[in-house]
This record gives structure tokens, sequence and C-alpha cells, in this order.
């Protein structure tokens, strides 16, 4: 891949999900409107765990209960730079839980462009600009006993 940024950073995603919606991240940029998962990278010296449930503080504005490991996948997202580049990410996707009565709300320190923390019923993911694409799917396959954890190269 060409214009790669030096760094493999390790990023910790939150998928939560509660009577049949998930908890996105809704962003806009000058390319649109996108939804993400709460989550975000992992600092140096700092335990995955510990990344995601800071992270989700800062975003989605409460702690989170981490269950199990879903998937591990490698992306390489694309960056708005001149000329363009690519950040390779290992993206760790953990379920998770929030508190009972959680209302969605920003945390303290919102990802750059979020806009709000939304429910989303799982059955609009397919017609919503979710990012990584690809979730839509994985979430389609992610009850199957013989699901694959480490998922390769992602979009």
């Amino acid at each position: 891949m060409d214009n790669l940024l030096p760094l493999i950073r390790n990023a910790a995603r939150a998928l939560i999900m509660d009577e049949g919606r998930i908890l996105l991240l809704r962003k806009e940029d000058e390319q649109g409107e996108r939804f993400a998962l709460p989550g975000g990278a992992q600092d140096p010296g700092e335990p995955l765990a510990q990344a995601l449930d800071r992270e989700c503080r800062e975003e989605i504005g409460t702690s989170v209960e981490i269950h199990d490991l879903l998937y591990v996948a490698d992306w390489f997202k694309p960056r708005q730079t001149d000329p363009p580049s690519h950040k390779h990410l290992v993206e760790f996707l953990f379920r998770c839980s929030v508190p009972a009565g959680y209302t969605p709300v920003n945390g303290y320190h919102p990802d750059k462009h979020q806009l709000e923390v939304v429910w989303m019923e799982l059955e609009r993911l397919e017609r919503i600009a979710l990012h990584p694409r690809s979730l839509a799917s994985w979430l389609q396959r992610i009850q199957e006993p013989t699901r694959k954890v480490y998922l390769g190269l992602i979009d």
C-alpha cells in the first residue's frame, strides 16, 4: 500500500447492542455523514481494555463493561492528507455493555467530527454510511459458532 503513515496503531472498539439496536457515533465532515463504533487508539503502555474504557468515557460519556473479544482485523484507514495517505490500524472489537438506563450523550472529549451518539436499529445498518463499511456484514455472522476471530484485511 502506498503512502502509509509510519506507525501501526492498535484500536479498540465497543460493540454495544440493546433490544435490536446498536450504539453508534454519528459524524459529519466535508465527505458527508457517517457512523462508527465507539472506541479508538491505544496509547503506549495502556492495556487494551483500559484504552477502550477511556475512549468510551471520552466519546459516549460512560464507562463500559467489557465482555468478550469478537473480532481482530487489519484496516488501512484513509487519511485526508496531501498527498492522500492511509494509517494501518489493528482493530479489536469487543462486545460491551453500558449501565442500565444509559441515554446516548457525547462524552467530555468526542471524536473529531462527532456530532452525537445514537441508538441505531440493526435493520438500518445496510442503508447508512457505516465506518468501516464491512461492519454490517460482520454483525450478521456474529452468532455463528464457527466464526473466525481474525478477519484479515477489512475495508
